[in-house]
């Protein structure tokens, strides 16, 4: 018998980082997340964001690799997104994405990160946030991942 709880937070960006995900929106893009993740058997703890991000906490199975998934994600909710009309002048999501992955007892501490996103927003910007990530993970803060 196998056991795996393979934990990620992913964060991608629309297009140019457009903020057209509005708070009118918001639910149904999550919503469109939500239904492809259930699809491919991953189980979303946590989906949340700004008008040009998108964060996702989320527990993946074992037989799914996560560029894979991510790709088939991002695919599949920007065209749901079209055909449904969620978005106006929709262009679809930034190439790439950033991930990472937290044992079971950072469950509460990413949930809550999530969840109040708008407010961290307030004093710090996305790519300020994503460059801390990056650096506390190990990533140099010369290293061409930073946007210039």
């Amino acid at each position: 018998m196998s056991y795996t709880n393979l934990l990620y937070h992913a964060v991608f960006s629309t297009k140019y980082r457009k903020p057209l995900i509005r708070v009118d929106c918001e639910r149904r893009v999550y919503g469109v997340l939500f239904h492809i993740m259930r699809k491919y058997g991953v189980r979303a703890l946590r989906i949340g964001g700004m008008p040009d991000h998108v964060h996702l906490f989320f527990v993946m199975p074992p037989t799914l690799a996560l560029s894979d998934f991510m790709k088939r994600l991002k695919r599949e909710s920007s065209l749901m997104i079209t055909q449904e009309m969620i978005i106006d002048r929709w262009e679809g999501w930034q190439e790439g994405y950033c991930a990472f992955s937290y044992s079971r007892h950072d469950v509460e501490k990413i949930t809550n990160y999530i969840k109040n996103q708008k407010e961290r927003h307030s004093r710090v910007s996305f790519i300020d946030e994503l460059r801390l990530w990056m650096i506390e993970n190990g990533i140099s803060d010369d290293d061409a991942y930073f946007p210039k």
